[in-house]
């Protein structure tokens, strides 16, 4: 690994390592105190943020990191000064950029201009860090991953994509449900397709929302991505039958549910079944920080 732009970057033995070092990390969080000793990484943030951007500030100080935040007071990135200059005067003095950018061609021009390791802490495509601590919260409620049935509802975003490069990298069983005309790109399906035939897993594709039926977890994200300018009252109609609640959970026969958080409480989901039992949001927002720390231990190593 010399960057983390997208799970499908990376292969099995990588994915599985990274998950394996980020259990060790979060059982012994003292045995790598001084992990990164002496490196400092420069936090490049485009979008707002609660769980990333404290996540990965607080992990880094738990490893011994220096941790430095830059918005955009100085401007949109690639506009007062091009992505490539940005990239190689931060390699001068940083030894890996966080970046979560609105465009992942940014995340590609800091990887190929910049000597230091990249981490997509978002991009317009791409979510890797939020999908490697979901499957590390899966990891820990199944004894096999490849083995659990996970049910993506609702629109289909860039958590998606890297859900579904996740799944089939681990050789598990996937089904995303969307409203007609809100799939994931179909490139990128395509791709997910590819991997799932090379380590047997199975991805689903279908509006029917009665397939739910028999998986082990649910995953839904907001209607509305972030910078989408569509108003809930044009597509509520649309996405109704897409909410996740208690008949929804009941149909699958699902033990787990899952967010990647913000949620729009009693719109994608309602309030009984994100504070219910099965519900795995909290986990999955500590484990945050727990899958970049092994991204981190990985790159910086």
């Amino acid at each position: 690994m010399k960057h983390l732009l997208s799970i499908q970057d990376l292969t099995q033995d990588e994915l599985l390592a990274l998950l394996a070092l980020a259990k060790k990390i979060k059982a012994d969080p003292g045995q790598y105190r001084h992990a990164l000793d002496g490196k400092s990484v420069v936090m490049l943030f485009e979008k707002p943020s609660l769980r990333t951007r404290v996540s990965f500030d607080i992990g880094i100080n738990k490893l011994g990191g220096h941790c430095l935040y830059l918005d955009q007071q100085n401007g949109a990135l690639g506009k007062r000064e091009s992505v490539a200059d940005f990239a190689a005067n931060l390699s001068c003095w940083a030894d890996a950029i966080v970046a979560r950018t609105f465009s992942h061609t940014s995340i590609e021009g800091l990887a190929k201009h910049g000597r230091v390791p990249v981490i997509n802490a978002l991009s317009d495509l791409y979510h890797p860090c939020q999908a490697l601590a979901d499957f590390l919260t899966l990891s820990e409620r199944f004894d096999d991953v490849s083995k659990v049935k996970l049910a993506y509802v609702g629109d289909g975003n860039n958590v998606t994509t890297s859900l579904m490069f996740g799944a089939a990298i681990q050789g598990a069983q996937m089904t995303v449900i969307c409203p007609a005309g809100h799939f994931p790109d179909g490139y990128m399906v395509a791709q997910a397709q590819t991997l799932a035939q090379q380590y047997g897993g199975k991805l689903t594709l279908t509006s029917d929302i009665e397939a739910i039926e028999g998986h082990d977890a649910i995953y839904t994200d907001t209607w509305i991505s972030m910078g989408d300018s569509t108003a809930l009252t044009d597509i509520k109609a649309k996405f109704s039958p897409y909410q996740v609640n208690a008949a929804l959970m009941a149909k699958a026969g699902a033990s787990c549910f899952m967010h990647c958080l913000p949620a729009h409480r009693g719109v994608e989901v309602t309030d009984e079944v994100m504070d219910g039992p099965a519900s795995l949001i909290l986990q999955q927002a500590e484990n945050r920080m727990h899958a970049q720390n092994a991204v981190l231990v990985t790159l910086l190593s």
